[in-house]
């Protein structure tokens, strides 16, 4: 595996080992149906995936998870969502928020940044 060369390659390198460490290694059942429970919110049902996944990023803003931004970022931009229709998102993240979202946003319009790059 080469150096990351970025925070966001970091960020997805130690976000896959550590996952494979805490299912793989430690297997404790709870964990794992948690784990489970969590992938199975963002499937398709009443509303499909795509939207729950732009639906996570929200609540990753409001909650202020820099990781779970990065993590919902990438499946909103893999799931081919534009860079407006995630700006339109992030800005009902930033008035339901308020202004303690705004370093949020920074590090959300970076990631996007460095995911359009990975595309490139």
């Amino acid at each position: 595996m080469s150096a990351p060369t970025n925070r966001l390659d970091a960020f997805t390198d130690y976000r896959e080992r550590m996952n494979h460490r805490i299912l793989e290694e430690k297997d404790h059942l709870g964990t794992k149906r948690f784990f489970n429970l969590d992938s199975a919110a963002y499937r398709d049902g009443a509303l499909d995936g795509k939207t729950k996944e732009l639906l996570g990023l929200v609540a990753s803003m409001v909650l202020r998870c820099n990781d779970c931004i990065d993590y919902h970022l990438g499946q909103c931009v893999e799931a081919g969502y534009s860079d407006a229709e995630l700006d339109d998102a992030m800005n009902v993240a930033l008035i339901v928020g308020g202004s303690i979202v705004i370093p949020h946003l920074r590090h959300a319009v970076e990631t996007i940044d460095l995911l359009r790059q990975r595309e490139a």
